[in-house]
């Protein structure tokens, strides 16, 4: 798991470990970048189906009811079956793009 700091977003890249415990590890050590943006990539994955990226949806929710977002970067996953409630773009740049949409969203109260 490979955490870069940038302003305030932090990217958790997924490197060697399993997806279930790339979870675990996130969940773990969640209090380190709670108050920040969240991009998780995990491009390394050969295939994200739905079944991945909803173990990401519980961290995805509590995260995103504290006004901060939360986005899963995959270039592999089918976006049409993704459910609404998660956030999934192909690229770092477009996470980027939807974290100063929705910080758009909270300076104007939405």
């Amino acid at each position: 798991m490979i955490i870069d700091k940038n302003e305030n977003t932090v990217i958790i890249t997924q490197e060697k470990l399993g997806l279930i415990d790339f979870v675990k590890r996130i969940e773990s050590s969640y209090d380190t970048f709670k108050n920040n943006n969240i991009i998780v990539n995990i491009n390394t994955l050969k295939q994200a189906d739905v079944a991945s990226i909803v173990e990401f949806l519980q961290l995805s929710n509590n995260h995103r009811g504290a006004n901060h977002s939360f986005v899963v970067v995959s270039d592999s996953a089918d976006l049409d079956k993704m459910p609404d409630e998660i956030i999934v773009v192909p690229t770092v740049k477009e996470a980027y793009d939807v974290i100063e949409m929705e910080d758009m969203e909270r300076d104007l109260g939405f």
